[in-house]
């Protein structure tokens, strides 16, 4: 197994330090001391062994080495200076932000080094002190830097937080802004399609109450567009709702029942007012949850419309809902002239492949075998097992074979 680079920083700086340890205690030289052994060599290695643990523990390395370092020097081996023993952990506890710590350890290092040489060496005060500035300003040092180099981590740190908030303050502005355009939306949407569908259904009303009870054709037409304009005056006033309050929830679902496959019936008898012939056949049972239930109806809808629009005065539909164990397969066909050559998708076609895709689904066009036009979409459905509270048992829409 690789070593992490952080391991093998401490494995280099412990193995460092042990080397540089013995070769200190093989030169040092007091008077009144005692010989160098192998005890010293191995009091020595033990201070700079808690080195690798100062990632978790900064601290308590830094405690550690100071204690078997003051070992060492109550054991009346030879001394040497401690920033040969202590500026790892110094630096290391300084980072952690224990630099008072750090100082306070040196100080006392420093000036029970100075009591000892003054007592051991036949100098003058000043002079002693002249020749401990060098170790006084080393250590001072490394604590400075270990200190340093924490605060530019904070900063960095501090840095990295402000443009997070600043990342999630755009995002709450841009969220904001999307907030606002969905509202002018549903208003222009509102004042526009909503008005005019308003006007349709009041005029149809009109034509059907002055057109008395002759000629049931025309009335049956009129009814078919007052009925077909107050549902989708309804839905747009529901979904305009749901744009102006920027939420789904359980309105979303509720509409997505209400406007599923057990509305086919009125969707088929809307059709054959308006001089469509439309053939249903449904097999198999199972439960859909709300939005497949939902998308299946729009696919129908708009497959229909369709047909209505590009196949001909004379096209037969022909609608066939197949359910399987978890999938529904919708595939709305029609015989008319089928598509021209180079037709580019429109806005309904792109719309039910977005439908169902979003799903997980799957959507197909094309020409049918015997000519016409082809409209497939293959749906995920629940198990009847697993259906939660608001999804919806499809089978064979009552009344809808052979409209």
């Amino acid at each position: 197994m690789r070593l992490s680079r952080a391991v093998l920083i401490d494995v280099i700086l412990t193995i460092g330090e042990v080397i540089g340890l013995c070769i200190t205690v093989s030169v040092a030289r007091e008077p009144r001391s005692r010989p160098v052994d192998l005890g010293a060599y191995i009091l020595a290695a033990l201070i700079a062994l808690p080195i690798p643990l100062h990632r978790r523990w900064p601290l308590g390395v830094l405690l550690a080495s100071s204690a078997l370092l003051f070992v060492y020097y109550s054991s009346g081996y030879p001394g040497f200076s401690p920033t040969y023993a202590l500026s790892v952990q110094l630096c290391f506890a300084a980072l952690a932000g224990k630099w008072r710590w750090a100082t306070g350890i040196t100080v006392f290092y420093l000036i029970a080094g100075y009591i000892v040489t003054l007592a051991l060496k036949d100098e003058s005060v000043m002079q002693t002190l002249s020749d401990s500035l060098p170790q006084v300003t080393l250590l001072a040092g490394i604590i400075l830097f270990g200190e340093y180099a924490r605060s530019r981590r904070e900063l960095a740190a501090e840095t990295r937080e402000r443009l997070r908030q600043a990342e999630e303050s755009r995002e709450r502005e841009a969220a904001r802004r999307v907030a606002e355009e969905r509202l002018r939306i549903a208003r222009e949407l509102h004042d526009t399609v909503a008005h005019s569908m308003a006007t349709i259904t009041v005029q149809a009303g009109s034509a059907l109450h002055l057109l008395g009870d002759g000629d049931d054709g025309s009335r049956a037409a009129l009814s078919a567009i007052r009925t077909t304009g107050k549902e989708a005056l309804a839905e747009i006033r529901a979904t305009l709702g749901m744009l102006r309050d920027g939420t789904g929830g359980a309105t979303g679902a509720a509409a997505f029942i209400e406007h599923g496959l057990a509305r086919l019936p009125a969707l088929f008898e809307a059709m054959r007012a308006a001089g469509l012939t439309v053939d249903v056949h449904s097999s198999g049972t199972g439960t859909l949850a709300a939005e497949a239930d939902h998308a299946a109806y729009r696919i129908v809808q708009e497959s229909l419309t369709n047909v209505l629009r590009h196949a001909g005065p004379s096209a037969e539909a022909r609608v066939t809902l197949t359910y399987g164990d978890r999938e529904l397969l919708v595939e709305v066909t029609d015989d008319g002239a089928g598509p021209s050559e180079g037709m580019c998708p429109g806005n309904g076609l792109n719309g039910m492949r977005e439908r169902a895709e979003a799903m997980g689904g799957a959507f197909t066009t094309g020409r049918g075998s015997a000519g016409g036009f082809t409209v497939s979409a293959r749906l995920p459905a629940l198990e009847a097992s697993g259906a939660p509270d608001d999804a919806v048992t499809g089978a064979a829409p009552p009344g809808s074979e052979g409209v």
